[in-house]
């Protein structure tokens, strides 16, 4: 396992290219989306925090642990088109892209409360991309997005409570030593977060006093 998670870091860093034409770069991706960092900011502008307050770890999702943690989700349901509850998964029909507006935010629970931006994202369901006429996952800086799927002949659920889809993460707030676009962050913690769901096939966060 240690050989395939160091070649994962490895396939990672030499993907990494300047962006692509119309592409912006991580530096412009950082300055229209510093002002998250105020969680309230982003609330007001119509993220959503995950409704089952999960923060998502590898090992939730079936990885090596060692691969470290994504964080607490919150989503623009109008870019990703949501237009429903999960049915009985999350879908939705948008094919949005655009990193100077991501439809995703991430951050990681800190030990007074808080909420930290670690990284920002983007997520498209396979079928209305595929709808859309593309043959492969869209692709940002060179590096296709990854694609999740739940397998269910395991006891864990792969996608988190989604329909199969493709996703990038980009870790601007917060180095990762997997890379800048990898899934998943060694320095990224679920350790203080509190009052946690769960749901199917994902193991129940400890949930802390308030």
């Amino acid at each position: 396992m240690a050989i395939s998670i160091a070649l994962l870091k490895t396939v990672v860093a030499l993907a990494m290219v300047d962006p692509g034409a119309g592409e912006p770069t991580l530096d412009q991706v950082r300055a229209a989306t510093e002002r998250f960092r105020d969680v309230n900011v982003a609330l007001a502008e119509g993220y959503m925090r995950d409704p089952l307050n999960l923060c998502d770890t590898a090992e939730m999702m079936g990885r090596p642990a060692e691969l470290g943690a994504m964080g607490i989700h919150f989503a623009r349901p109008d870019l990703l088109g949501i237009s429903g509850p999960p049915n009985p998964r999350v879908s939705g029909s948008g094919t949005h892209t655009d990193f100077l507006k991501p439809a995703i935010l991430i951050y990681e629970p800190q030990a007074d409360g808080s909420l930290e931006l670690v990284a920002v994202e983007n997520l498209v369901f396979a079928d209305s991309w595929r709808a859309a006429g593309h043959d492969a996952p869209p692709m940002f800086h060179g590096v296709a997005y990854d694609t999740m799927a739940d397998d269910p002949s395991t006891p864990v659920d792969e996608a988190h409570l989604f329909e199969p889809h493709h996703d990038r993460h980009v870790w601007i707030y917060r180095e990762n030593p997997n890379g800048v676009f990898a899934p998943f962050n060694p320095a990224v913690t679920c350790e203080h977060h509190r009052n946690g769901g769960a749901h199917a096939g994902h193991a129940s966060v400890p949930a802390h006093a308030p």
